[in-house]
């Protein structure tokens, strides 16, 4: 006789068949997501930031930290460029893509009653090429393209979320009237209109940069932290960064535009400290660093990535700063404003685990215009054929890089300015807003990486490939006309 068992009523068996199915479905949704996932990204741009403001290149009387570990665990490159000499411009070459011959924005050129001149409609940023990739972007800290409603508001440009400054002139005081969050203008009420330093912005952006992480940790991101440290104006609240600098340096008190009933918006206060101040504004910037680092831990985001951190020009010497006392320049030639390397070339770090190997050096010659490309290669998304930049995509990945024949840049301030690099070769023309005396000058980087020996006069068909390349390069402009389009 055979044993009576019990039988499993059909509806449980039903119901376990669609569990089972719908588990082996979820658990196949999770592994094509782990298979498919697009890495984060964030772009940390620094203010003003010289080439050896920061120990990984040769800071030796301020510490930071956190930068010392991006770099030991990522890539230094040792000759990258910003997009230009000052703020706009070169902000313009980040997100278009293109160098200063053909980016909309070639100067700083004010606009009424908020923001500089922006840029058009029709200009396609990394911003709007990434978010149609299905990224989630922001960008927390310093905008300088446009006015808000206006064609060059970030809200039009592929950014999700913007909290911060939209004008450079009001970023001058760290403890403003005003930001902006998205499309809203935020009072900052107790700093009561400049008449007191109460709230510090720095600290409210970067709370928000935090957030707008934890927020965003299920999708990939796009994040821009345009960080305003450590532009001009000379200010930190007084906490344990700033007692640590305060007494370790000779100091020379800066006079200047004091918070009160007559501040003005652009203005930079005085201070008593200069020296003290900059180095504690530089270690405060490590720290922001190094708290997105931290934030990416918690998060388990750390390992899918990629971290990289630069500046948009050389050191100012506005507000008080003393770039010569701490070797801003890393001993390159000039500032900010000067088409000599001390005010275009910048440090340049990335970092992602697994795929950019640790504690390397790179000698690849890049500037911002390849930032776009690169972006649209990590991400795996088309790349518009208009740009100047080329993907170094291969170079973090430590492959064989393809190289630009040249790197251009032009300024429209101090007399106007130009500047091409091809190979180790760099031209600099100076004056061509007065034919009379536009000069150039011709630098063998590989010998002469300080600039000083012009040796024009020595090598004239050099000069004359380097001239013709930058007139190649510029494209005219009616919003940035050199004499001969006025």
């Amino acid at each position: 006789m055979k044993k009576n068992t019990s039988r499993i009523p059909s509806i449980y068996i039903a119901l376990i068949a669609v569990v089972t199915i719908l588990f082996y479905a979820a658990e196949g949704t999770a592994q094509q997501r782990r298979t498919n996932n697009k890495p984060n990204i964030i772009f940390i741009i620094a203010d003003d930031l010289g080439y050896g403001d920061i120990e990984p290149y040769g800071q030796k009387l301020i510490k930071t930290p956190h930068l010392v570990k991006l770099a030991k665990e990522g890539m230094r490159f040792t000759q990258f460029y910003s997009g230009t000499t000052v703020c706009a411009p070169s902000r313009s070459s980040l997100m278009t893509g293109m160098h200063t011959g053909h980016t909309i924005i070639r100067g700083n050129k004010e606009m009424k009653p908020e923001g500089q001149y922006p840029i058009a409609d029709t200009t396609f940023t990394i911003a709007e090429a990434l978010k149609n990739a299905g990224y989630t972007t922001g960008l927390f800290g310093k905008w300088g393209l446009g006015p808000m409603e206006s064609t060059g508001d970030p809200l039009k440009h592929g950014i999700d979320r913007f909290y911060g400054y939209n004008c450079q002139r009001v970023s001058h005081r760290y403890y403003p009237n005003h930001l902006w969050d998205n499309e809203k203008k935020v009072i900052l009420e107790e700093n009561e209109n400049l008449k007191k330093a109460v709230t510090y912005a720095p600290d409210l952006i970067q709370q928000q940069a935090l957030k707008f992480i934890d927020e965003n940790q299920q999708q990939p991101f796009l994040m821009f932290l345009t960080y305003t440290l450590p532009h001009a104006e000379l200010l930190v609240p007084d906490d344990s960064i700033y007692q640590y600098y305060k007494g370790r340096f000779p100091e020379t008190p800066h006079k200047g535009d004091d918070y009160g009933s007559d501040a003005t918006e652009g203005g930079y206060t005085s201070q008593a400290f200069p020296h003290a101040t900059f180095a504690a504004m530089v270690s405060r910037l490590d720290l922001y660093v190094g708290q997105v680092m931290q934030k990416l831990k918690a998060l388990n985001l750390d390992d899918n990535t990629i971290v990289f951190f630069t500046s948009d020009n050389g050191p100012h010497v506005e507000g008080g700063a003393d770039p010569v006392f701490f070797n801003s320049a890393g001993g390159f030639r000039g500032v900010k404003r000067d088409m000599y390397e001390g005010g275009i070339r910048v440090p340049f770090i990335a970092r992602w685990p697994g795929k950019i190997k640790s504690g390397t050096n790179n000698n690849y010659i890049g500037a911002f215009g390849d930032i776009f490309p690169t972006f649209t290669q990590i991400a795996k998304t088309g790349t518009p054929t208009n740009l100047d930049g080329i993907s170094f995509f291969p170079a973090l990945r430590s492959s064989k890089q393809h190289q630009h024949e040249y790197l251009y840049w032009e300024f429209h301030e101090g007399g106007g300015k130009q500047a091409v690099r091809s190979g180790n070769w760099k031209a600099i023309r100076l004056n061509i807003f007065d034919a009379g005396k536009t000069t150039v000058e011709l630098y063998n980087l590989s010998k002469d990486p300080h600039e000083t020996n012009n040796i024009a006069t020595l090598y004239p068909e050099i000069v004359k490939r380097l001239t013709s390349l930058m007139d190649e390069a510029h494209n005219p402009s009616e919003i940035f006309p050199f004499p001969k389009e006025k």
